[in-house]
C-alpha cells in the first residue's frame, strides 16, 4: 500500500504522518517538490508516484490574506484538488481530503448537516467549496472531511495566540458572537486512521479501500459541543492557571467579549460554524470527543513541550 500524503508540514498533515505510520509506504514531498500552485508539477508527481491512496490535508489557509491573493487561494484550494482527483480517478486510487466549516455562511440556527446548501462568504470559503465540487466531479471514491477551528501543539493557531496574550497582557478582548467547535489536529488524524482501518473489515495493520469506495462522500468531523471564541479563550486561560502556568492576565474574567462588528474589515466570517456529527456516527459508529477534553489534553502537551510551567514564554 503506497500512500501519498500532501502538506506534511501543516497542522493536520504533521499529525497524519504519525497516525498513518505502519499502514503502508507513506510518500510525501516538500512544498518545493510538490507545490500545489503548480498544477503540472502536481500531475507529474502523482503519475510518477502511482499511489494506492491519496491523503490531501494541504491547503491555502491564510483566511485574511486570501482576500488579496484570490488567484493563489483558488489555485491551491480549488484547482489543485481537482487535478489530484482527476489523477486519483485515473489510477483507481481513493482520495481523502480535508475541508472547512467556512463553506457555509453561518446563518443557520442549528448545526449544519452535510446535505445543507453551501454558501461561503469569503474567498477562503469559496476556494474550499470549489475544491469540494471539483473532487466530487472528477473522482468516484473520496472522503471529504469538513472540520473547524483547528489547533495543534505545533504551528500557528488561536489556542497558542491566547497563551501568548495571557502571558503578556493583563486583559484583552475576544469575539463573543461566533460559535463553533475547536478541533484538535491529533484527533482528526487519529480518527482518519480509525476510519480507514479497524471499523470496516480491515485488520489493524491494513487499510480497507473497498469500504472507502462504498462510503464515498462528505462527512463532518469536528469535536463535540460548541463554544464561542470568547468561551474558548476563557477556557484556555482557566486551564493555564490550573496547570500553574505563570500568566500576566488575572483570570478568564479579564477577557471581555466583543461583537464581531468590532472588526468590520474583510474577511467576513460565519457567525455559526457548528457542524453536525450525526452522519459520521451513523455511517462509521464513531463519535468525537468533547472539545474541552481535547483542548485540555493539547494544552498539557504544549505546557510540557515548551516548558511553560517554568515561566518560559511561548514564542
Amino acid at each position: 500500500m503506497k500512500i501519498l500524503l500532501t502538506g506534511e508540514s501543516g497542522q493536520i498533515g504533521h499529525e497524519l504522518a504519525s497516525s498513518l505510520r505502519g499502514l503502508g509506504e507513506i510518500v510525501s514531498f516538500s512544498r518545493q517538490q510538490m507545490n500545489l500552485a503548480d498544477l503540472d508539477q502536481v500531475r507529474d508527481v502523482i503519475r510518477a508516484t502511482r499511489p494506492d491512496l491519496i491523503v490531501n490535508p494541504a491547503a491555502y489557509t491564510a483566511v485574511v490574506k486570501a482576500e488579496s491573493e484570490t488567484d493563489l487561494a483558488m489555485r491551491i484550494n480549488a484547482e489543485a484538488p481537482g487535478v489530484i482527483a482527476e489523477e486519483a480517478q485515473r489510477l483507481g486510487a481513493p482520495m481523502v481530503h480535508y475541508s472547512t466549516d467556512y463553506v457555509f455562511d453561518g446563518t443557520q440556527n442549528q448545526p449544519y448537516e452535510e446535505s445543507a446548501s453551501t454558501h461561503p462568504i469569503n474567498i477562503y470559503g469559496k476556494s474550499k467549496c470549489a475544491g469540494e465540487e471539483a473532487i466530487a466531479r472528477h473522482c468516484e471514491a473520496y472522503w471529504i472531511l469538513r472540520t473547524s477551528w483547528v489547533y495543534s501543539v505545533g504551528g500557528g493557531n488561536f489556542l497558542k495566540t491566547v497563551i501568548r496574550l495571557a502571558q503578556d497582557q493583563e486583559k484583552f478582548t475576544i469575539v463573543g458572537d461566533q460559535f463553533g467547535a475547536p478541533t484538535w489536529s491529533k484527533t482528526i488524524s487519529e480518527l482518519t486512521r480509525e476510519l480507514l482501518v479497524k471499523r470496516h473489515g480491515g485488520d489493524s495493520s491494513g487499510i480497507n479501500l473497498d469500504h472507502l469506495r462504498k462510503t464515498s462522500g462528505i462527512y463532518h468531523l469536528t469535536a463535540a459541543g460548541e463554544t464561542s471564541w470568547h468561551g474558548y479563550a476563557s477556557f484556555i486561560v482557566d486551564q493555564l492557571q490550573a496547570l500553574n502556568v505563570p500568566v500576566k492576565i488575572g483570570g478568564s474574567a479579564a477577557i471581555a467579549p466583543v461583537p464581531s462588528s468590532t472588526y468590520p474589515v474583510p474577511p467576513h466570517r460565519p457567525p455559526s460554524s457548528r457542524l453536525s456529527g450525526k452522519k459520521l456516527a451513523s455511517t462509521f459508529g464513531v463519535t468525537m470527543p468533547q472539545w474541552q477534553d481535547d483542548v485540555a489534553a493539547c494544552l498539557r502537551e504544549i505546557v510540557r513541550e515548551y516548558g511553560l510551567s517554568e515561566g518560559r514564554k511561548l514564542v
